[in-house]
């Protein structure tokens, strides 16, 4: 059955790439559009934009669903097109704002940590930063079906060439991002899912579990943390945002450190997701059912 679902998987990125990337854009979009909002996880990000912005009305909710859902349906079928965008002035491609701080990182030669959330195209980041001459390695999701995983990954790692290592989510992974780490290497990581046996950290004014894990690597290796996320300008084309390093101020106690950089980072997060609430990834359980507001 693994062998099954991985050759039509095939079969589906042979024709999203007979299709080019702004037709594969705008079908994955339609599809989206037309499944999504019967799904039952339309329900969950009904809740969270009830929890999180309540002045929004059942039409600004709705728009804002059916929105999140053409970005994720856009965003999959661009995935077979990964390794083919470049920069470009317009059409199929990518900017970027802000490189004079990518510039100064590679002046300085210094590692990095970079963080993100499930916003735009976040496929592109790590792409990205590679065609600007940052080697920056990531975390992934591995597929159930290994067979499907190493499809998936195979077409993240054509676009990302073959000095840019990814790291599977889990114990076995965490150690190897350590010791990349170690050895001087740079790593991005998407920071806004909920992570049961993460720290409690206000996020859009509600408790939410969250990931200290970036925290912790900055605190350890004394590198700097710089917010950066994927803006989506059209079928295929995207602006990727690229801020100052965050200054947080710190104390020396680890815990209390930890939390001032967890919550420095949630807001930024809160910060891009209020600008264009349709963008990001609402669809995921990112508050407890009874997460009381602060």
């Amino acid at each position: 059955m693994q062998w099954l679902q991985a050759a039509a998987l095939r079969c589906g990125i042979g024709a999203l790439r007979l299709l080019g990337p702004v037709r594969s854009s705008n079908l994955g979009g339609w599809i989206a559009r037309q499944v999504g909002p019967r799904l039952r996880v339309t329900r969950v990000a009904d809740g969270n934009l009830r929890r999180a912005m309540p002045e929004l009305n059942e039409a600004d909710r709705t728009r804002i669903i059916r929105a999140v859902w053409d970005n994720l349906g856009r965003t999959s079928a661009e995935l077979p097109h990964l390794a083919g965008f470049d920069r470009t002035l317009a059409g199929p491609g990518w900017e970027i704002e802000g490189e004079r701080h990518i510039e100064a990182l590679k002046r300085d030669k210094t590692p990095v940590l970079f963080f993100s959330g499930h916003f735009g195209n976040w496929e592109m980041i790590l792409p990205i930063a590679t065609m600007l001459g940052l080697t920056v390695s990531g975390f992934y999701r591995a597929a159930s079906n290994a067979e499907v995983d190493a499809v998936i990954q195979g077409m993240r790692q054509a676009a990302l060439g073959p000095n840019v290592s990814m790291f599977a989510k889990g114990a076995t992974g965490a150690r190897a991002a350590l010791a990349h780490l170690g050895r001087g290497g740079s790593l991005g990581l998407l920071i806004d899912q909920k992570m049961n046996d993460g720290i409690a950290v206000p996020f859009f004014g509600r408790t939410a579990m969250t990931a200290p894990a970036l925290a912790q690597f900055a605190l350890r290796f004394g590198i700097p943390i710089v917010p950066v996320h994927v803006v989506r300008l059209g079928p295929a084309r995207f602006r990727m945002v690229c801020e100052a390093p965050m200054q947080v101020p710190l104390t020396g106690q680890r815990a209390s450190d930890t939390y001032a950089i967890s919550l420095a980072m949630n807001a930024t997060v809160e910060r891009w997701v209020r600008a264009e609430p349709s963008s990001w990834l609402w669809l995921h359980k990112r508050w407890p059912k009874d997460a009381p507001a602060i």
